[in-house]
């Protein structure tokens, strides 16, 4: 069942980076003045970044959308599909989508702007910062095949940030029965926040019961770790390590994406 990665994203072990959106209108953060063209000039600034300094795949989010929400407002999708479908002929890599925490939005934008994968929560019950927190994978899944986005591969996040799995499952309890009930493309393994490092260990107790399902290390991987991450995860999402000083709301900084990119290289090898 791994064969699609590489045939995806073209190489061993990928990074797929984060490109996070300005404040959506209706955000506490939304910035008025510069409006929605702020949004997309700062989307291609990051995006241009990101491919020039060589990631193997990008993910589209409204990393600024907070507090999130676990069913999110129209306005949301509608302004990522705006962004996206103007930065569509600069796009040069595999990308996918992430609206947090919205998994039926996430695939419905992905299968509008022809994405190839999405990142979400799909399955479990959770106590979370933003309340009871209990998707319904059934749904979701019969939903993806009433768009026709049957193409669309799906990272499981089963380690979600700021949230704890209720009934006191295990680790390698929870990501055995998840591969075997939900079938999932991919799973993701986090820390308690973005930018916070995936903890080796849970990487360990994953891949060490799964093997049929790629494993990404999800949050805070970064040049100083992702040796050690990806010695054992499948491949890495992220995202705050590319940005100026390494701070989650600055832009993209070029020679940081270039400097890790060369270090994942270097590994691959």
């Amino acid at each position: 069942m791994k064969q699609w990665l590489k045939a995806l994203f073209g190489v061993e072990k990928p990074v797929i980076a984060m490109c996070h959106f300005q404040a959506m209108p209706g955000d506490r953060d939304y910035d008025t003045d510069r409006g929605i063209d702020w949004i997309l000039e700062s989307a291609r600034a990051d995006l241009r970044a990101l491919q020039n300094g060589g990631v193997d795949a990008v993910m589209f989010s409204n990393e600024r959308s907070m507090p999130w929400m676990t069913k999110v407002e129209p306005i949301i999708p509608m302004t990522m599909a705006y962004v996206i479908g103007q930065l569509r002929s600069e796009i040069k890599i595999p990308f996918g989508i992430n609206v947090i925490w919205d998994p039926t939005a996430s695939i419905d934008l992905a299968v509008a702007t022809k994405a190839l994968f999405v990142r979400e929560i799909f399955t479990g019950a959770y106590a979370s910062d933003f309340g009871l927190w209990a998707p319904n994978c059934g749904e979701i899944i019969r939903h993806q095949r009433a768009v026709c986005g049957q193409h669309v591969r799906l990272f499981f996040n089963i380690t979600p940030e700021a949230a704890v799995y209720l009934g006191g499952r295990d680790l390698a309890s929870v990501a055995k029965s998840t591969v075997f009930n939900t079938r999932p493309d991919a799973l993701c393994i986090s820390g308690m926040t973005a930018g916070m490092e995936t903890s080796l260990q849970d990487l360990k107790v994953v891949k060490d019961m799964i093997s049929e399902v790629p494993v990404f290390a999800n949050t805070g991987v970064r040049l100083e770790n992702v040796e050690q991450q990806l010695a054992v995860a499948d491949g890495a999402i992220t995202g705050t390590t590319f940005k100026r000083d390494g701070y989650i709301w600055n832009e993209v900084d070029e020679k940081r994406v270039r400097a890790f990119m060369d270090k994942v290289k270097s590994i691959r090898k």
